[in-house]
């Protein structure tokens, strides 16, 4: 597919190291949207486009820990004031640690912006748009109307997270929204999330495609 480079921007969603292999919450295969991002962020370099990079940036007792809550586990959900189902994680993306950082094969030369979210102590943030209150902006929409961007590019950890809901409200706000399949890994809990999310997606206009398809 011929896209307008100037006018699009690829989103590099959370390639960090907790949600690769080795990680505190590793996401299977997870390191290997990498490659396929870096291809993808030097074309829109070479062409005019822009590369975002997102980055979970979490205080060490943030409240999607299940160790921030006694006798909760990971995988259990808590009713927050802001958020009605929280999902509760192991500690993940602390900040300044190295579970943190980006994932050391993601080529940081090519990212024009990193967006960090998820630092606001009693709220997460699943999305690069909005935290999961659904109404508190990360500033990313402001910077992509500002510079003229239509179209947006989604890969990265994880399709069924934090992919899904950049991804939605990406659409809700208004851009051409593309989710980059083979560019992208899901964490599959609960079982059946990767396909729901997927279904979700393109119901909501999403169009689900390879990064092969984008030519020059």
């Amino acid at each position: 597919m011929k896209i307008n480079f100037s006018s699009s921007a690829l989103l590099e969603i959370d390639v960090q190291n907790d949600f690769c292999p080795g990680g505190a919450l590793a996401i299977e295969q997870g390191d290997e949207v990498a490659e396929p991002l870096n291809k993808l962020a030097l074309l829109f370099s070479n062409k005019g486009g822009r590369t975002i990079a997102t980055q979970d940036w979490h205080l060490s007792s943030h409240v999607s820990f299940a160790s921030s809550h006694p006798g909760k586990k990971s995988g259990e959900t808590i009713e927050l004031p802001a958020v009605k189902e929280q999902v509760l994680w192991p500690d993940h993306c602390v900040q300044g640690t190295k579970g943190a950082e980006f994932h050391k094969n993601l080529d940081l030369s090519l990212v024009h912006l990193i967006v960090r979210k998820g630092f606001r102590q009693e709220l997460d943030s699943y999305s690069a748009f909005f935290e999961n209150d659904r109404k508190t902006p990360t500033g990313l929409d402001g910077f992509l109307k500002g510079v003229g961007i239509q179209s947006v590019f989604l890969g990265g950890l994880a399709t069924d997270y934090c992919v899904f809901y950049s991804a939605m409200d990406a659409a809700r706000q208004g851009y051409n929204t593309y989710v980059l399949r083979d560019a992208a890994r899901g964490v599959g809990f609960p079982k059946g999330s990767i396909e729901k999310a997927y279904a979700l997606m393109e119901k909501a206009g999403i169009c689900i495609i390879d990064s092969g398809s984008i030519g020059e």
